[in-house]
Formats: structure tokens, sequence, C-alpha cells
């Protein structure tokens, strides 16, 4: 058996990796970490070793849950505050002087791993756990990280299992552990050819700069596997609920499927987005100019709110587009305030919006007349058909028809904050409530090495993505497609286009990707296209 090594950030999940950090346990961590570093006394014993590891993972991620030792297995962190909780991390702990018994990349068949071994198949086969995440070998300056998964695959055997057995019911010549370290460990380790996954570091050496994935690593979120907020795949419920809500709109379970509609009478408030639409239409007797008007119902009733949800919809993606704009905008421009400028101080009004949309965001630069305000001269002009008037609006209204005046209380569960830190209970106008709705999530792509002062979740492409598809799905419910899906179906189309190009140009046979790399290996026609073999 061999270890096949890995960085700490090479197993740290790929979706996590772009988690932002917070800044204040970023601190914590560094200043905990400097801490033990200094704190470290090579003369002392293992017990002085394992009180200094097991204060710096309880000052760091791990508060609620318990660490102590376990039988003779050196330290565990439970998978909750009681000792009663299973085991999710086994650590094997040495003094920094004891290079007899502790494993090197070089030479893994040690002690060290042999104990390890033992307590981890006690773990599984006496106390029948399976929940064991990690298993740590280290010598508090030297890391080896086993993911249990791996771990598994190596040990737990049938052959190891059966060994274990014999030697547990004095089935050997001794219980003693020495005999299962030196006689059944030692000589399954030598005759295995399986290579281990291990992650391996040293705390002294690793460079400041990448102190961002020791900190992710360390973290119960990826040592105990818990999941995490910002899981593109995931929906935030939060932020879903919030905004049907802001629109005027509720999801219902269905037996096979869940559909969004309008809220019922006792719940709608005219200063939701759909209600403040469906008055203006009403008042304003739009729905006889709509041509094919059918198509929105056989009544007038459903053709007033089908309208009205669809211009919602229209609105809302729209704003919620500017607000990713506005998010790369300024991680591009370092955060220049100016570059902010979806908010109720620069939009005040409907009318003001109706004027981003359609005087700054539809037009060039040069297209722009004066009328448009100073504070929207450097937002970039997207060619884009959303900011498009559509046919319904231009056969209807536009937001700038909306009454302004109309407040919103607040949803139940809001994410909105007073001064002394409680949710908001006031009524607030819908432009108002909803800027401060979008600012109070992190709408800028992910970035590993960000560290952020404010947490704020995370609400990327692909969170949108499927708030999108179940809002637009109202009618007939809709459902999400994970992003590794659509990661996967992408990737196959672009690549069989890429193959269709290069095969017309040059005139080679490829059917496949690999094909194509070949026919690029074998014929370097210029720099571009051995870039693109790096890439595919």
């Amino acid at each position: 058996m061999k270890f096949k090594i890995k960085t700490p950030y090479q197993t740290i999940n790929k979706v996590y990796r772009k988690d932002k950090i917070n800044r204040t346990e970023f601190d914590i961590f560094n200043t905990e970490l400097d801490k033990l570093l200094l704190k470290i006394d090579e003369t002392e014993s293992e017990e002085h070793s394992k009180n200094l590891l097991r204060d710096f993972l309880k000052n760091t991620f791990y508060k609620n849950h318990e660490i102590n030792t376990k039988n003779r297995t050196d330290l565990v962190i439970h998978t909750e505050k009681t000792s009663k909780s299973n085991i999710a991390v086994l650590f094997e702990i040495k003094k920094p002087t004891n290079k007899t018994d502790m494993i090197s990349a070089e030479n893994i068949n040690k002690k060290a791993l042999h104990e390890t071994v033992l307590y981890y198949l006690r773990e599984r086969i006496e106390n029948k756990n399976n929940e064991i995440k990690h298993l740590i070998v280290t010598n508090i300056y030297t890391w080896f990280v086993f993911d249990a998964h791996d771990f598994e695959k190596a040990f737990y055997t049938k052959e190891l299992i059966k060994e274990y057995e014999k030697w547990k019911t004095g089935q050997k010549t001794s219980k003693n552990t020495d005999l299962f370290y030196n006689e059944i460990a030692k000589p399954y380790i030598e005759k295995s050819t399986q290579e281990l996954n291990c992650a391996l570091f040293d705390i002294r050496q690793i460079k400041r700069e990448k102190i961002t994935a020791l900190f992710k690593f360390f973290s119960a979120t990826h040592l105990l596997k818990l999941p995490f907020k910002n899981d593109s795949n995931s929906l935030d419920t939060n932020f879903y609920n919030e905004l049907l809500h802001l629109i005027g709109l509720q999801e219902n379970s269905g037996k096979q499927k869940n559909t969004i509609d309008r809220k019922k009478p006792e719940s709608r408030e005219y200063g939701s987005l759909l209600e403040n639409i469906i008055l203006i239409l009403k008042s304003e007797d739009r729905i006889d100019n709509i041509s094919e008007v059918e198509k929105y119902g056989n009544d007038r009733e459903s053709r007033l709110i089908n309208v009205a949800l669809e211009l919602s919809i229209t609105w809302i993606n729209r704003i919620l587009f500017l607000k990713l704009l506005e998010a790369q905008l300024l991680k591009y421009h370092n955060q220049d305030p100016y570059y902010k400028f979806l908010s109720y101080k620069n939009i005040p009004t409907y009318n003001e919006l109706n004027k981003l949309f359609f005087r700054v965001l539809a037009k060039t630069p040069e297209e722009r007349n004066g009328a448009v305000s100073p504070k929207f001269e450097k937002i970039p002009y997207l060619n884009s058909s959303l900011f498009e008037i559509s046919k319904l609006e231009n056969q209807t209204i536009r937001i700038s028809s909306l009454d302004g005046t109309l407040v919103l209380t607040p949803h139940k569960d809001t994410v909105l904050k007073n001064k002394a830190n409680k949710k908001i209970k006031q009524p607030l106008n819908f432009l108002n409530y909803i800027f401060d709705f979008l600012d109070a999530y992190d709408f800028s792509s992910e970035g590993v090495e960000e560290i952020i002062d404010e947490s704020k979740t995370l609400i990327n492409a692909s969170v949108l993505g499927l708030i999108f598809e179940k809002i637009n799905g109202y009618q007939d419910g809709s459902f999400f497609t994970p992003g590794f899906i659509t990661m996967y179906m992408n990737r196959t189309a672009i690549r069989k286009i890429v193959v269709k190009k290069f095969t017309e140009k040059y005139k080679w046979n490829a059917k496949t990707i690999d094909d194509l790399k070949n026919y690029i290996a074998n014929n370097q026609r210029t720099n571009d296209i051995l870039e693109f073999n790096k890439t595919i």
C-alpha cells in the first residue's frame, strides 16, 4: 500500500471551495493557529499535544461538538455536543519527536497507521458507527488526513474484518494490541497494492496566501461533511419565499407537483407587485387592448390575472438580472460605490426604474439623451431582448404606470432587520422593500480566496436559474435541472460543435473530442489550437 498525496485544497468539495469566508471567523482561525504553534513544546508528553489540539479545534469550528478521548483513541470529534452521539473524526496523535511510530510519506507502515486501523475497525464493528467522516494521524506539525470513504475501501475488507474478529475473540495467540499491529495490520498493509488517498501538509509550512484553503479544510463543513447553504444545486427557500411574497404569490403543494398561484384573498396586499398591476389594469381597462387575448384565459378575470403574472415575471426577471450585473460591476471596480446603482435612493419611483430599463440599459451610450441621470452614465448598454419593450407592455402598461404610494407588509420570516437586529414589521414601498431585500444577499460570483466582512447568503446564477424555472413554470409546475447535469449537457453540446468546426476547417475525420485531440497533437497548426487542446 502507498499513499496518493493530495493538498488540502484538492480534497475540499468543489462547490465549498467557492464559498466566501467571513472575516471574523477567519481572523479567529488565524489567531488560534498562531497560538497552537507557539504553545507546542516538543519536550512535553503526548497528552500535552492532545490538549493543545483540542483547544485549537474547540476555539475555531467545534464549539458545538464534543471533543474528547474515547477508550484508547487519542481524540475524537463527535457529531453533536454529547459524547453519546456518534464519532465523526478519529485522531491518532504522536509527539513531534516520536519519529519511530509516526508515519511519513516515504514510510506509511508504522504504528501510527496500525493504531488508526484498529480504532477504525473497533468503531465500525463494535459500535456499528457508519457516520465516520475523516481519520487523522498527526504529530501536531505534520498532518495525514484520510477520507473515511477511502479508508473503508482500504481497510474495511472481509480479510481484515475476519482477522480482527479472531484477534478480538481470543482465537489468536494473544489479545494484545501489539499482535494486531505487528501480525495483522502491518503485513496487510505491506502486501496491499492499493493507493490510499491522503491529504498531507505541515502547518509550519503553510504560506499565508494558502491559509484560506486550510481554513476551509479544518472547518466542520469539510471535516464533518456538513451541508452548506451556498450549494448552487440547492434552492434557498428563505430567498425564494420572500421573493414570492414581494410578487404577491404563494407556492401550493399538489399530489404530483407544486404550483405557484396568486395569494388567497385574505392575504393579498395592493403593495405587492402582482396586486398593484391588477389594480392598474382594471382601473385603466387595458385588457381589451391585447391582441390574441384569448391565450390568457377564457374569461376576463383569468385574463386579468395571467396578464398581470406575465408582466410581474418580466419585471422581476429584469430586476434580478440587474442585481447580478451590479454585483459584477462592483467586483470588477473594486467595490467602488458609484456602481451600486440598484437602490431606493437612486430609484425611488417606478418611473425612474422604467427609465433605467429603456433609456439606459436598452441604449448605447451614444443613443442616451441628456434626460438620463448622471448616476446611470457608467451603466453599460445591454444588447439583450430582456430590455426591449415587450409586446404585452406595449399593449397594456409599463412599470412606470404602477402606484408608488402603496406599501407591503414584510414577510413573516423577512431577512430585513432593524437597528436592534430584529425583523422589521413596518410596511414598505415595494421598491424600497425589494432593493433592501436583494441587498441583504450576496449576488457576486463565488470567490475561492475572497474574505468578506459581512456574512451574506450567496445567491449565484445557478440558484437564480432554479428560481427562474420555478416562477416561470407557475402554471404547470417545473423541475430544476441540477448544475452538474446542465454542466454535463452543456459540455457535451459544446464539444460536438467544436469537433464539427475543426473537422470542417481542416478536413479531419474526427468524430469525438479524443479524436480531435489526437489530430491536434499530430497537426500542430497554430498556437491557438495548442491552447485549445489544453482546455478540452
